[in-house]
């Protein structure tokens, strides 16, 4: 079975592409992120011991997230099903508009994480640091909260 010259042509294209893209990933997977926007809500609670007004924040943004990156990934969905892909240069061209829209996905998903991370009190980020540096990624850097003690007056 011989590949006509589309397929011969296209394929290596594709592949390349798709090996760019992910190399684009893995780059910016270097932020120690907490991913609020995805399904680590619990896991987060645990780890870092939350209290009722950091969980309430937490969804909070986590709320806001997902409003804010729907309408991205409406035009990430558009983008891919709608653009040319016929010649290699509509394939980079694709891949630039996609690496935007991407980019925007993750600057939302770490400022939402900045914020929480701007809750947190002392201890917590202390434990955050450590665990972004036993899987050797780059900490997000906030000043921790000090909360007050309930009942002492200043």
């Amino acid at each position: 079975m011989e590949l006509n010259f589309k397929q011969k042509y296209m394929l290596p294209k594709l592949y390349s592409l798709l090996v760019f893209l992910m190399f684009f990933s893995v780059v910016n997977a270097q932020n120690c992120t907490l991913d609020i926007g995805g399904k680590n809500s619990e896991t987060i609670k645990t780890i870092f011991q939350l209290n009722e007004e950091q969980i309430a924040i937490m969804e909070t943004l986590k709320g806001e997230l997902e409003v804010k990156t729907k309408s991205t990934e409406d035009q990430i969905e558009k983008l891919l099903a709608e653009h040319p892909q016929s010649t290699e240069e509509d394939l980079i061209k694709l891949a630039d508009k996609y690496k935007v829209l991407q980019k925007q996905q993750l600057d939302l998903a770490y400022e939402s994480d900045k914020e929480l991370l701007s809750v947190f009190n002392a201890k917590q980020y202390e434990r955050y640091l450590q665990l972004c540096n036993e899987a050797i990624r780059q900490p997000i850097k906030v000043e921790p909260k000090i909360y007050g003690i309930p009942g002492i007056e200043e």
